[in-house]
């Protein structure tokens, strides 16, 4: 039994995968809010306990820098050691990743039912591909292909600097700097980035936020409330703060796409894309993630792909724990 999990700043999510004829099936899952606890082994323990079953591997994709076996999580005040999550399995090792990675993983597991495409391209496309997820954080990863052969890498492009491409943008940037010094892209493309967006556009003057939506903001998670009340199109502010939020996705998207080369696809991960769709699936984009100048005919050529399968990093965290627990016992042999 393969013990897997997703770890972000909001929620942590544990599932047991069983494998039948080769394909990996979910026995049992559950999810728990990350911050009601002290760190992942607390969450790890409670989900073992309940389930009573000892896994046979483990692999956890966690938001964050993932060295020698440790990472500090991005948005959350823990301190995660694979060394800590074995010993509470009592097991040899766990394996710990980054969460785009453990998205990046799972890619090879969705079917065409998990995706929503945001274009059309002519033929069929081959090469590099790039997953880029804004949730409580902004997450990117990379697929390398070579022939039948592929390598998937981290990478935490989603904290390089954010570049303005507009008048406002750059008041935008004016407006961060001030509060935050260095902005970077996940001071925007993300759940808190677009409660940033939101407030740089109110305290400057650009809209009128009705008392009604103050009295919602006060009281509940600010950022499900604007994404929520924009794609209602109950208040001019919240749609306008929801498509700047949404252009800067697509330029940095487009951005990853040239730095990857991501001919094979770039894929939206993440908690928020599946939630907006309906404002993803128009204009504002697919238009700044191909406005690259010389290059845009070269993104043009890129299908860029909203994921709505919430367990695909829970897949890929399962697909590399089998890929690399078989490829340890053939070392071992």
């Amino acid at each position: 039994m393969i013990l897997a999990g997703d770890i972000g700043g909001t929620n942590a999510r544990l599932a047991y995968f069983r494998t039948d004829d080769g394909k990996l099936s979910v026995a049992a899952e559950g999810v728990f809010p990350s911050r009601e606890h002290r760190g992942l082994d607390e969450i790890v323990a409670k989900f073992v306990k309940g389930q009573g079953i000892r896994p046979e591997v483990a692999c956890f994709g966690v938001a964050g820098p993932v060295r020698n076996g440790r990472v500090e999580t991005s948005n959350l005040p823990w301190t995660v050691e694979a060394s800590r999550l074995a010993s509470e399995l009592r097991l040899p090792t766990a394996m710990l990743i980054n969460d785009l990675e453990a998205n990046a993983w799972g890619i090879a597991h969705l079917e065409e039912h998990d995706l929503v495409s945001l274009n059309r391209v002519k033929g069929t496309s081959a090469g590099n591909q790039a997953v880029i997820s804004a949730g409580t954080g902004l997450g990117e990863a990379g697929i390398f292909r070579g022939g039948d052969r592929y390598d998937i890498f981290a990478s935490e492009g989603g904290h390089c600097d954010f570049a303005p491409r507009t008048e406002p943008e750059i008041d935008l940037l004016r407006y961060l700097t001030a509060r935050f010094g260095h902005v970077s892209y996940e001071r925007i493309v993300s759940g808190p980035g677009l409660v940033n967006v939101y407030r740089f556009l109110r305290d400057t003057h650009r809209g009128d936020e009705p008392q009604w939506l103050t009295d919602e903001l006060a009281h509940g998670d600010q950022a499900a409330t604007i994404s929520r009340t924009a794609v209602a199109g109950k208040s001019s502010l919240a749609e306008h703060a929801l498509e700047l939020w949404i252009s800067i996705y697509g330029a940095e998207a487009g951005n990853l796409a040239l730095k990857i080369m991501a001919t094979g696809g770039i894929y939206l991960g993440g908690g928020i894309a599946p939630k907006i769709v309906s404002k993803l699936s128009g204009p504002l984009f697919m238009q700044a993630f191909v406005g690259k100048g010389r290059m845009q005919a070269l993104l043009e050529s890129i299908p860029v792909k909203v994921i709505i399968n919430d367990k695909i990093a829970l897949f890929g965290a399962a697909r590399y724990a089998k890929a690399h627990n078989a490829a340890a016992e053939v070392t071992s042999q």
